[in-house]
């Protein structure tokens, strides 16, 4: 089976660390799909602009090296720890959304904001909610169709018994937003908590998270993130 890229996903997140642990999360993180030169073809998206959203098909392409022994036709990587269970419990790789998967394969339901027929690099998809990084690679893209893609009452197994809290997302005395910065979007994005789990407990440990074109210090106390300044991308 072989899998050709046809685009590349475009996003102020520049690395993992950050990223929307769930497609949705996050609905005001904007995002686009840019065409690689040979799907840069409107005819592809035409029919598209009557749905409101889309499944991406994309590669976790920023994924680390596997550990040894886990590399191509080693053992597979069995269990995971969801941080909806604080990262304190293992389960199957196939009950969870972890990543390091047999195939490093993603799927994300995402809004459509804007259908570009043709800019500058041939036509684009502008999105909402995506939980992609910059540079990610797309496979596929399909229309979401609800009576077929829906089922609100289903089971969901340990996610049912373990629901989310995010954290509440202030700023320092000084601290603002500089031009630029999409403060909505980058405050949804701090407060899915972008820590490891395994360092939830420690509190006033100091973090550093790149959105766009800017490098944001925030530390976390209990259940309340203070962002403590916002400056130039080094």
């Amino acid at each position: 089976m072989e899998l050709k890229q046809i685009a590349t996903f475009c996003s102020p997140l520049k690395e993992k660390f950050g990223a929307p642990r769930q497609a949705g999360l996050a609905g005001s993180l904007r995002g686009r799909i840019v065409f690689e030169p040979a799907f840069r073809d409107a005819n592809l998206l035409r029919g598209l602009e009557g749905f409101d959203m889309l499944w991406l098909i994309w590669g976790f392409s920023a994924n680390r090296k596997a550990p040894a022994g886990q590399d191509e036709g080693g053992p597979v990587r069995a269990t995971a720890r969801p941080p909806r269970l604080g990262g304190n419990a293992a389960m199957g790789i196939l009950a969870t959304r972890s990543p390091y998967r047999p195939n490093p394969i993603g799927l994300s339901a995402l809004k459509i904001i804007e259908i570009i027929p043709s800019g500058p690099q041939g036509p684009e998809i502008i999105v909402s909610g995506a939980d992609l990084i910059d540079g990610t690679p797309i496979y596929d893209i399909k229309p979401y169709i609800p009576y077929a893609d829906a089922f609100p009452t289903v089971r969901a197994g340990f996610v049912d018994d373990a629901p989310w809290q995010p954290l509440e997302v202030g700023f320092a005395p000084g601290v603002r937003c500089p031009a630029g910065l999409d403060r909505e979007a980058l405050i949804e994005v701090l407060s899915q908590d972008p820590r490891p789990q395994y360092q939830c407990g420690q509190d006033g440990r100091r973090y550093g998270l790149t959105f766009g074109d800017f490098n944001v210090r925030f530390s976390v106390s209990g259940k309340a993130l203070t962002i403590e300044s916002i400056g130039p991308e080094k």
